[in-house]
């Protein structure tokens, strides 16, 4: 059916590019192809005009015409000669493969007319007397990526200049992927263009490694005349009324299989990235001739949208588009159908904005203290990555108040120059932006990658490169604490997968501890140098088990949600975050308090939990304390907001039927009963449920209260798993410290399962000193244990 309405789109435009298929040709007719059978021929040219009309390039009406006469008449030698005078003249090249299976070209007599950030159509003439059916493939120098892969040149600015071209081969329905095999077919060939002027290019085809004629003859240099696009002008307001920077999903929706994807594997993470240009084709302006670092606007080829603000435009060729806007998870999706005319150089159009909930105007601002600037998927460029205002941009574009972004080891040396200790200079009173460090693909890195924030300085003493850090990780949070930083181990679930899989939580059996997660953790948490744990951006039930055994060992690390953009998610910044509540004006220091504090919960964006209250006692007010002299019961109340959308879509059906180990690790439709619109709220005593409540996640906001026996010392928090999560609050009974002895005993496995898989890594002059903390972990973890038993 979505195909059928796209089809009926393309018929019925009146926008339909047929310039460059006119009769208006180069002057060069291609050669007549005879002894042809007739029947598949005009079978093949019908299929031919359909696709060519789904694609917005249809044939001309006197062109369908005659196509449709030849239907009506019994197919012979005058038929294939007709079929040829029809479509010879939308070739853009013609393409013979000799019956040794070389491959051979020239150029054909259609004008070489593209369009500006669009995609123009042209056939391609085959003359196969190999009677192949592989497929035939094109290349272009000029078509090459635009993208630097660690171990590669870097793109020089020449290399850039030439890169404009991007090709398809549409392969879909109703055409087929391969050469039919027979002895004259042709294949629509999709252009499209990132520049407009004159630009030459050159184009070659093969069916396979090895056809290419002798003699460089299956490439042909092709002079193209490339319209300028429209320039659309965008007028962005948000729910208030005011100017917004908005995220926009443009499409026409048309699938095309482009050339072949470009993978790698960063070594320390092993985390696949690819460019996407495969399922982002369709998408406008075309994430794989997007270059960052040098556009007028620096928009990600790694993302399907872009971010514009009122008064900014995009380009974009005559046609029909579906334009998806939005600003977060606090605003609604929303779409709308535009038309480009053609004949124009400008256009128009408004989009407003509409949220569903305004967190900051109830005091709570939104957080991701782990976002990049360079490596992962930004490798266009990993050493150097994107400057400051391409990363404000995306904080903006999604309603973040405050983002983090730190300098790691692809990018480390360019990144560091962004680093002053201090708010960048970007930052306004609703958006802070701050620079600082993850120590990842630092000599410590296999122990676990850590989270500086706050720092005054970035290099470790004694320093020049991230080959003279330590192999471990204590001696950098102990560093950074003395200098006022704020730290945490990175994505913590890595490496914390227990040995026998298990969907418990929490659970009781040693993890792995083979990752980059919070596996040292378990130690450095007894050293009084960790102030909070993330969450959000690995598997819930891997990284909250560590937390909650930790927690019952009477520990108090908050929780802090982060998406480690791009490296885990790319899709874009904030897909988890914190929400803190800071009581004033938006500071930094204000909220790297409420942090520490826990006056914060983790959550997807569209799941919200405030007002949690026990006994009275406000969330990271008292120290998150509440004390009992005596077993008793505790009262405990919430507003909690969740918005699903009324039914489920195909899109949620996935995420809420994935495995827990499948992205998107947190989200509210992993939440979601069935497929109803309800999702649970749960009272967390010591990790484990007390009570559920069940409400329907409409958006509006909930009054939920729990009332609970509580008979010795014990942290209390509120979930949705795994969507939201509050910070504890700390039920004190008599005073005494929460130590509860299985987990402990967890915790003190946990540590020897950790100096098994990590010591080795230890340098030999930093051995000792890492074995003597290790152990005072255990003793610490022993005292505990000894403490619980009586």
């Amino acid at each position: 059916m979505k195909r059928y309405c796209l089809f009926l789109i393309a018929v019925l435009s009146p926008f339909i590019l047929q310039a460059q298929h006119e009769h208006h040709v180069s002057g060069q007719s291609l050669k007549e192809v005879k002894n042809v059978e007739p029947q598949p021929l005009l079978a093949h040219a019908g299929r031919l005009a359909e696709a060519l009309t789904f694609l917005g390039s249809s044939l001309s009406g006197d062109d369908i015409a005659r196509l449709n006469q030849l239907k009506n008449s019994k197919p012979d030698a005058a038929t294939v000669k007709a079929i040829q005078d029809i479509l010879d003249p939308y070739c853009l090249a013609s393409v013979y493969i000799n019956p040794e299976a070389r491959v051979s070209v020239t150029n054909g007599p259609a004008k070489p007319v593209l369009m500006q950030n669009g995609w123009t159509s042209f056939l391609v003439k085959v003359y196969n007397t190999a009677a192949s059916t592989a497929k035939l493939e094109v290349q272009s120098a000029n078509a090459m990526p635009l993208l630097h892969v660690f171990g590669e040149e870097k793109l020089t600015a020449g290399m850039v200049a030439n890169r404009f071209l991007q090709m398809a081969i549409y392969r879909e329905q109703p055409l087929q992927a391969n050469l039919s095999g027979l002895e004259l077919e042709y294949t629509v060939l999709q252009v499209y263009s990132k520049d407009s002027g004159k630009r030459e290019a050159e184009l070659a085809f093969n069916i396979g490694a090895g056809t290419q004629d002798i003699g460089h003859r299956n490439a042909t240099s092709i002079l193209f005349d490339i319209k300028p696009a429209v320039k659309l002008t965008l007028q962005v307001i948000d729910d208030d009324g005011k100017p917004a920077m908005a995220s926009f999903v443009i499409k026409d929706g048309i699938e095309r299989i482009e050339e072949k994807e470009r993978t790698y594997r960063e070594k320390t993470s092993q985390i696949e990235y690819g460019n996407l240009s495969k399922r982002l084709s369709g998408v406008y302006p075309l994430p794989s001739r997007r270059m960052a670092e040098t556009d007028e606007y620096p928009d990600f080829f790694f993302q399907p949208q872009v971010y514009r603000t009122s008064g900014e435009h995009i380009s974009l060729a005559p046609g029909n588009y579906q334009v998806s806007y939005t600003r977060g998870p606090e605003y609604l999706p929303q779409t709308k159908q535009l038309t480009i005319s053609g004949g124009v150089t400008e256009v128009k159009e408004s989009f407003r904005l509409k949220r569903w909930i305004n967190m900051a105007k109830l005091g709570w601002y939104s957080s991701d203290h782990h976002l990049h600037a360079a490596g992962c998927s930004h490798y266009a460029s990993p050493e150097d990555g994107v400057a400051p205002p391409a990363m404000f941009r995306q904080a903006l574009g999604e309603d973040l108040a405050i983002a983090n972004v730190l300098a790691w080891g692809p990018g480390w040396y360019h990144q560091k120059q962004y680093f002053s200790g201090g708010l960048h200079p970007l930052s306004t009173k609703q958006n802070l932006l701050r620079y600082d460090v993850e120590i990842s693909m630092f000599p410590s890195s296999f122990k676990g990658h850590i989270v500086l924030l706050n720092l005054k300085e970035d290099d470790y003493p004694g320093t020049t490169k991230i080959e003279d850090w330590p192999s471990w990780t204590y001696p950098i949070l102990s560093w950074s604490k003395k200098q006022g930083g704020v730290n945490m181990y990175a994505h913590s679930g890595w490496g914390l997968e227990p040995v026998t899989p298990t969907k418990e939580l929490p659970n009781y059996i040693i993890p792995k501890m083979d990752g980059i997660g919070a596996n040292e953790y378990i130690v450095t948490v007894t050293q009084d140098v960790i102030d909070l744990y993330s969450a959000g951006d690995t598997p819930a039930q891997w990284e909250l088990n560590m937390w909650y055994h930790t927690l019952n060992a009477g520990f108090r690390p908050r929780i802090s949600g982060e998406s480690d953009f791009p490296c885990i998610y790319d899709e874009r910044v904030g897909l988890v975050r914190s929400y803190v509540k800071i009581g004033g004006k938006l500071e930094y220091p204000g909220y790297l308090e409420a942090l520490k504090q826990g006056r914060s919960y983790v959550s997807d964006g569209r799941s919200h939990i405030v007002d949690f209250t026990v006994n009275g006692t406000e969330l990271g007010t008292k120290n998150s304390e509440v004390a009992l002299t005596v077993p008793g019961r505790i009262n405990v109340k919430a507003k909690v907001a969740v918005y699903l959308n009324p039914e489920q879509d195909e899109a949620g059906a996935r995420i809420s039927q994935a495995p827990m180990d499948k992205q998107p690790y947190w989200s509210a439709e992993r939440a979601r009963i069935k497929t109803s619109r309800k999702v649970p709220v749960e009272l967390i005593i010591n990790g484990f449920p007390a009570d559920t409540i069940e409400i329907v996640a409409d958006g509006s906001w909930k009054d939920v209260s729990f009332t609970h026996s509580i008979k010795t010392s014990s942290w209390v928090a509120i979930r949705i798993l795994p969507a939201a999560h509050t910070n504890p609050i700390f039920v004190l009974v008599d005073k005494k410290p929460i130590a509860i002895r299985k987990s402990a005993e967890w915790c003190r496995q946990t540590v020897d399962q950790c100096w098994l898989k990590k010591s080795a890594q230890i340098r030999k002059e930093e051995f000792a000193a890492a074995e003597e903390v290790y152990n005072k972990a255990r003793a610490v973890y022993d005292k505990i244990i000894e403490q619980s038993g009586r």
